[in-house]
């Protein structure tokens, strides 16, 4: 079989370079274990403000721009529905808070997103007596849906190797690469926290942080808006919130804990006040980096040989981005950002 691109990896990343090479005419072949739950666990959320500091996201709005199409698309050639337009506000627990919202929300990145009306809280189950400030042009993918679909119209095709990469099988040879029966010009990584088995990009300072959410049934609640305050409650309809989400360094296991339950159902408590069951627990390893930055760029010694990674918590739209940049990087030599080339870590 031959190929022009190999990828491993079926995540927000992988999927991101294949709707690349779809929409360039470029063939290729999926490589996935489906081991990797960080963009299946994930909240989904697309927000161009971070809400803890009130300070906007890299490159939002070039990312938006790229992602929002992107996912118009999927869901024609899928036939499902992925984007979901939802309000995201932040719960003000100060006057402080508010004055601190009105004074970002003129600056450059943030004037186009940060609604300057207060919104007041008329939910008597929530306590918010300083209401709350809305984010605009916010909404949730549905990410746990686009990659079992998306799986699922890879391997109709018969482009989609349910397998675990054997790294010892790649052999790169001048101007192609060989995997098996597979002959390819180019392969790419895509593989999330998985990237640390890779013996190609193993060097590079991916870090990971576990991520545990909750899934709760709550019928009194009644929430229509994503809800960020100690923890973000996302409304997936019929009475179904999903409550997120942790931050650990040190487990690197996709196990579910019973302190990480605690600590959500903890925060939840603190501004929520009716009852609800707990119906659901999820983790997995976000592929995250020391400087907050994805990892994408060639091999130092095979110039056929890529990596896409790093995407963090917002791999909903950075991986758009990121996909293209590399597309063209190897296709067309178009330098890479300065902030994501894996060439910032060269010593």
């Amino acid at each position: 079989m031959q190929v022009d691109y190999i990828i491993v990896g079926c995540g927000l990343a992988g999927i991101s370079f294949c709707e690349q090479l779809i929409s360039n005419n470029k063939s290729f072949i999926v490589i996935d274990d489906n081991s990797q739950q960080s963009s299946t666990v994930a909240g989904g959320l697309y927000n161009p403000v971070t809400l803890k500091r009130f300070t906007p996201v890299w490159q939002s709005k070039v990312q938006l721009a790229l992602a929002l199409p992107m996912l118009t698309i999927l869901e024609k050639r899928l036939n499902i529905k992925l984007d979901f337009k939802v309000p995201v506000r932040r719960r003000f627990t100060s006057l402080e808070e508010q004055n601190n919202w009105f004074s970002r929300s003129d600056r450059e990145g943030l004037s186009d997103y940060m609604s300057l009306e207060i919104h007041k809280n008329s939910n008597p189950f929530i306590i918010a007596e300083f209401g709350f400030g809305e984010v605009l042009e916010t909404g949730r993918v549905d990410t746990k849906l686009l990659i079992s679909e998306y799986r699922k119209h890879l391997k109709n095709k018969n482009i989609l190797i349910n397998e675990t990469i054997d790294y010892n099988l790649i052999q790169e040879e001048e101007h192609k690469i060989l995997y098996k029966n597979i002959v390819s010009k180019h392969i790419v990584f895509a593989e999330g926290y998985g990237l640390k088995n890779n013996p190609f990009f193993n060097t590079l300072p991916l870090e990971g942080s576990k991520g545990e959410l909750v899934t709760i049934k709550a019928p009194k609640l009644k929430l229509n808006f994503v809800l960020k305050s100690s923890v973000f409650i996302i409304p997936l309809g019929n009475d179904i919130y999903r409550i997120g989400s942790t931050y650990h360094k040190n487990d690197k296991t996709n196990a579910i804990t019973v302190q990480a339950k605690e600590e959500l159902l903890n925060k939840l408590k603190a501004f929520i006040t009716c009852d609800f069951e707990v119906i659901d627990q999820m983790a997995g390893i976000r592929p995250t980096v020391k400087d907050r930055k994805p990892l994408v760029g060639l091999h130092k010694t095979y110039n056929n040989m890529s990596v896409l990674n790093g995407l963090g918590t917002r791999g909903v739209i950075i991986g758009p981005y990121v996909a293209k940049q590399l597309f063209n990087h190897i296709e067309n030599s178009t330098p890479l950002d300065n902030e994501i080339n894996i060439a910032r870590f060269d010593e």
